[in-house]
């Protein structure tokens, strides 16, 4: 997510055939749905995304590319997930049963590993007598979040911006770029600060 920009959903919803190592994309299509049913009981499902825009194809970066290689070789030798979805396999990230994971899942695991980070930090902190660096709390969404602000930091084009995110709504772009833009503007006068001598 923080490479791709995707959204949650989309990212485990990947399946093999939706990365085109040849032309090193990202082909958004899909997106994976833990859903509650009548029964009570929650399943798996694979939905089309809301809206067209987020049918997309996505450039990947270097590391993004490096990563899904390293885990396509992986797979290969392991063997890949024999998970069916609706009629969908060949799901990229998996659990060692090679079953999909679960959002939550995602998110539980992000939360575990700040809250060790922060407990051993808080520790260390006190045995050398400063304050501690903590990070703070965060989801899967903050990750999807952190790309696209980065991303409007160094893209001026609001349409390929609204593209690559899969926005509907270029309101809803123009809001993260607005933000990131406030916060590069005063970063940038900073740096004139120091480099313009008024007098």
């Amino acid at each position: 997510m923080l490479g791709t920009g995707c959204r949650i959903g989309e990212v485990l919803g990947l399946r093999w055939q939706d990365i085109d190592f040849k032309n090193r994309t990202i082909n958004i299509n899909h997106n994976l749905v833990y859903r509650a049913q009548d029964d009570g009981t929650c399943i798996n499902r694979v939905n089309s995304p809301k809206t067209s825009a987020g049918i997309r194809i996505i450039p990947m970066l270097d590391e993004m590319f490096d990563a899904f290689l390293e885990e396509y070789q992986y797979q290969k030798v392991i063997g890949f997930s024999t998970d069916e979805i609706d009629g969908y396999s060949g799901f990229v990230f998996c659990t060692g049963e090679g079953k999909v994971y679960l959002p939550g899942m995602i998110n539980r695991t992000i939360h575990t590993i700040c809250a060790d980070y922060n407990k051993e930090e808080a520790a260390k902190a006190d045995a050398e007598d400063r304050d501690p660096i903590l990070l703070p709390n965060f989801s899967c969404h903050h990750l999807r979040h952190t790309f696209c602000t980065r991303f409007c930091e160094n893209e001026t084009n609001l349409k390929v911006i609204q593209e690559i995110m899969g926005h509907a709504d270029i309101s809803t772009t123009m809001d993260v770029y607005a933000e990131a833009t406030q916060e590069k503007k005063k970063a940038s006068m900073t740096t004139l600060q120091s480099a313009l001598l008024i007098r």
